[in-house]
């Protein structure tokens, strides 16, 4: 029965983005909302101009699949969908800025962010502790440090999904392979509503891919690569991290390992030059990668290649049950 409920869950959400899509592309290029090729930025690499509405599609395909087949309506449901929505109004801003050539300021956007994972710690998905492998007894976190690192995870996973969308087919790949590898986690642990949630978001992330794949049709821009990423953050807390030990706790973080480590090293180097770490440039991974001579296709395949090795080796962990 829980088979077909999910099941069901994933058609839904991937016929809504799937059919959505062509008719907000359309309007996009009426109303001038495109991402515009151009020479003097090196991330730039598509040659024509880009829709930048996927995001919308893929923000209403989670959330009425969500509504629908959630088990019950609760504060938390609704603090996840109000700090979607705050990412999506501040990621189409900074899309708008885009098409006009334009770059949007970084802290608007640094508060938002923040704000969208403080609704989310005062609806009481948090991270507030781990078991003892050795005592099983529960660890408790201060709610100061509940706060910090419930936080901190939430924005790190939302930006990182973010940096990652440099390439037709990445973000959205890398996001599929991350939710399936959350849906498992939380069927292995028995945990329903997020594993709704990981399905919901398999199913938007392929339908945009139907699209997203090379050469593109489509973007998701910044409000659909931040939504993914807050609710991949999101998953995980509700998810993964509850009733971790010590080495559990790396289950969620190897499942997101490709966009993880590739920005944790982004930043630190970017910090170590003096750079603003905010402020996006050429120095993840995939463009590292077309920089040594791959193709694009070729770049993305490898990456995806990595993140199943990731998510593979958070799914051993998970059942070798330390």
């Amino acid at each position: 029965m829980m088979a077909i409920y999910y099941a069901l869950s994933f058609l839904i959400s991937f016929l809504i983005v799937y059919l959505l899509i062509p008719p907000l592309g359309k309007l996009a290029f009426r109303l001038d909302f495109v991402d515009k090729p151009r020479k003097d930025v090196e991330r730039k690499i598509h040659r024509d101009p880009i829709p930048l509405t996927a995001g919308f599609a893929i923000f209403a395909g989670f959330a009425a699949t969500y509504l629908v087949f959630s088990s019950h309506m609760s504060g938390q449901m609704f603090a996840i969908l109000g700090g979607s929505l705050l990412l999506l109004f501040i990621g189409t801003v900074d899309d708008w800025y885009k098409t006009q050539g334009k770059d949007f300021p970084a802290l608007p956007k640094f508060i938002v962010q923040l704000s969208a994972a403080v609704i989310v710690y005062f609806s009481g998905i948090t991270f507030d502790g781990f078991y003892n492998p050795f005592s099983g007894e529960f660890v408790g976190l201060p709610v100061w440090l509940q706060f910090i690192l419930t936080i901190m995870w939430i924005f790190g996973v939302t930006t990182v999904i973010n940096f990652s969308d440099g390439m037709d087919g990445l973000a959205g790949g890398l996001s599929s392979i991350s939710a399936v590898t959350l849906f498992i986690v939380a069927i292995v642990k028995g945990q329903s509503e997020s594993a709704l949630m990981a399905i919901i978001l398999v199913g938007v992330s392929a339908a945009y891919l139907r699209y997203n794949k090379p050469p593109a049709k489509v973007f998701m821009g910044d409000a659909g690569a931040t939504f993914l990423g807050f609710i991949l953050g999101v998953i995980a807390l509700d998810g993964a991290f509850k009733q971790a030990t010590v080495l559990s706790l790396f289950i969620p973080i190897l499942a997101l390992g490709v966009p993880i480590f590739d920005n944790v090293f982004v930043v630190a180097r970017r910090f170590l030059q003096g750079k603003p770490i905010y402020q996006a440039d050429a120095s993840q991974a995939h463009y590292r990668l077309l920089r040594a001579g791959l193709k694009p296709k070729q770049v993305v395949a490898f990456l995806y290649l990595i993140s199943v090795c990731f998510s593979l080796s958070s799914i051993i962990l998970l059942l070798l049950n330390v």
